[in-house]
């Protein structure tokens, strides 16, 4: 099975980007993030021809979170993140499929920090923390893939001193993502490349792409139970050199069969 993780940026806008990507790459999991789209203008139509079952949770102009599952509907669980009813924000989505469930997520920003902003960020990632805990209770296998919005080491963004006060990069952000992993989740693209400098975001400015000035932000965390059929792990790159492409990658993992 191959899941993905995919800020589109705008998903009517990139749709062609998409489509093409999903013809080239043929995930069978795809989780979106940033669809800037309500409800009633999602994609179904061209996502469906295009072989995918999809659900959704749209929101006019801003955030947005999709799952599609290829050749299947995928059984929606959850539609946002518990413990904060008056959360209006649509950033979260988790479906069934085939056995795996699959948690959609778009954390905040938090900038300008510090700043209401921020501090809307650090609760967000308590709430997830609270909940990703009750998921590895059920001790089943679970993916939480999305746009993080954090770069967890100096690994993951090119000049780190230049980040030290960005709200994707500040201690409390960074403390938060490895209480994660302090919990039991594994960071799947630096479980097969530890070392290696991996970026799946390039901002549209200062020729970012052209100087491969990038950022690791999209994550793909993993249970338990399903870690050990990770098999492969990736970031299709070249989907960010492409017209009219978002500023993030696909990021994706293989998982072996049961």
């Amino acid at each position: 099975m191959k899941i993905a993780t995919f800020n589109v940026n705008g998903v009517n806008g990139r749709l062609p980007v998409l489509l093409r990507w999903l013809h080239q790459a043929e995930p069978d999991v795809v989780c979106l993030q940033e669809l800037k789209s309500p409800d009633e203008r999602f994609p179904h139509d061209a996502i469906e021809k295009a072989g995918y079952g999809a659900i959704w949770q749209g929101q006019k102009s801003w955030n947005g979170v999709a799952i599609l599952a290829r050749g299947r509907e995928p059984i929606e669980t959850r539609r946002g993140l518990p413990g904060d009813l008056d959360d209006a924000h649509s950033r979260y989505i988790e479906a069934a499929i085939e056995g795996v469930l699959v948690g959609c997520l778009y954390l905040p920003n938090g900038n300008p920090a510090p700043g209401p902003k921020f501090d809307y960020k650090l609760r967000w990632f308590e709430r997830l923390r609270s909940y990703s805990a009750e998921l590895l209770a059920l001790k089943t296998p679970i993916v939480l893939a999305g746009d993080y919005n954090v770069m967890p080491t100096d690994l993951d963004v090119y000049k780190p001193e230049r980040w030290r006060d960005d709200a994707l990069f500040r201690p409390e952000v960074r403390a938060a993502f490895h209480s994660l992993s302090e919990q039991g989740w594994t960071d799947a693209l630096r479980k097969l490349h530890p070392d290696e400098r991996i970026y799946t975001f390039w901002d549209y400015f200062r020729n970012a792409w052209g100087r491969d000035a990038g950022l690791r932000i999209d994550h793909l965390l993993l249970s338990p139970s399903i870690v050990g059929r990770l098999h492969e792990a990736g970031v299709d790159r070249y989907v960010r050199g492409w017209e009219k492409a978002s500023d993030h990658a696909p990021a994706w993992i293989e998982l072996a069969a049961a």
